[in-house]
């Protein structure tokens, strides 16, 4: 059964309601979860990354309880959303974990903050949209079956304005080539130690780009998921991950 958790609140920074709730004690660990989903897709594993951290769970802008998108979502802008909301909270420097657009956002803190951000695991996370993911983010929000809809609509509270707000940000991302644009020199920068995690077979973001960012971050490693698609660890490999996951972060 999912452990119920106190609401947290709802804070405005860079003109957005932003959601977010904190966790337990010790070192500041910020959880960024993927395009559509919400802070909530942790909550199940809280006491699996046990008393090591202070976990940090917002509600990406336009996400779950925090406002409705007015512009199209950019991972740059929600990455400035983040070090607002850690500004807030007083924490200077941070770990993270980032799965797909999280770890989007992770890539924008880690290259213009690079001493803020001192460990991170990118799950399914690229350093540009290649052909093969603008094709499918232009067309995802076209025809979503209805139990894709109900699934949304229990995880935004703002209701269905909120969702097709997210669905045509999907579309944009199609035709954006400013907001994701880390080229190898600009990867180069990073400090943080990078864990970098990958399906082999995900249908977005092809291998290779995981490869060519782990030759590119200076201290980074690579697990390559066997048979596994976007957001390789979801679903039977989530304890793993968290076991790996926590272990990387408390070397």
């Amino acid at each position: 059964m999912m452990p119920t958790c106190p609401p947290g609140p709802i804070e405005t920074h860079n003109g957005q309601q932003l959601y977010f709730e904190v966790h337990g004690a010790g070192e500041p660990l910020l959880l960024l979860h993927g395009f559509s989903g919400s802070s909530q897709d942790w909550i199940p594993s809280l006491a699996q990354w046990g008393t090591k951290f202070q976990l940090i769970l917002p509600d990406l802008r336009g996400h779950a309880r925090s406002g409705i998108l007015s512009k199209p979502f950019r991972h740059e802008d929600a990455a400035s959303d983040m070090f607002a909301l850690l500004d807030h909270l007083g924490v200077r420097t941070c770990k993270a974990v980032g799965i797909s657009a999280g770890g989007n956002i992770l890539l924008h803190m880690a290259t213009k903050q690079p001493e803020r951000v001192t460990a991170m695991v990118l799950v399914s996370t690229t350093p540009y949209f290649p052909a093969q993911a603008r094709t499918i983010m232009g067309q995802y929000g076209d025809n979503l079956p209805e139990q894709q809809w109900e699934t949304l609509r229990r995880r935004h509270s703002r209701g269905d304005e909120q969702i097709k707000a997210i669905l045509a940000s999907t579309k944009s991302f199609a035709t954006s080539y400013d907001d994701l644009n880390f080229t190898p020199p600009l990867l180069s920068t990073i400090q943080a130690c990078t864990f970098i995690i990958q399906g082999d077979r995900d249908p977005l973001y092809p291998v290779e780009l995981s490869v060519e960012m782990a030759k590119a971050i200076p201290n980074s490693r690579l697990w390559i998921v066997p048979n596994a698609g976007h957001g390789p660890v979801l679903g039977a490999r989530w304890s793993e991950f968290i076991q790996a996951s926590s272990a990387f972060l408390q070397e």
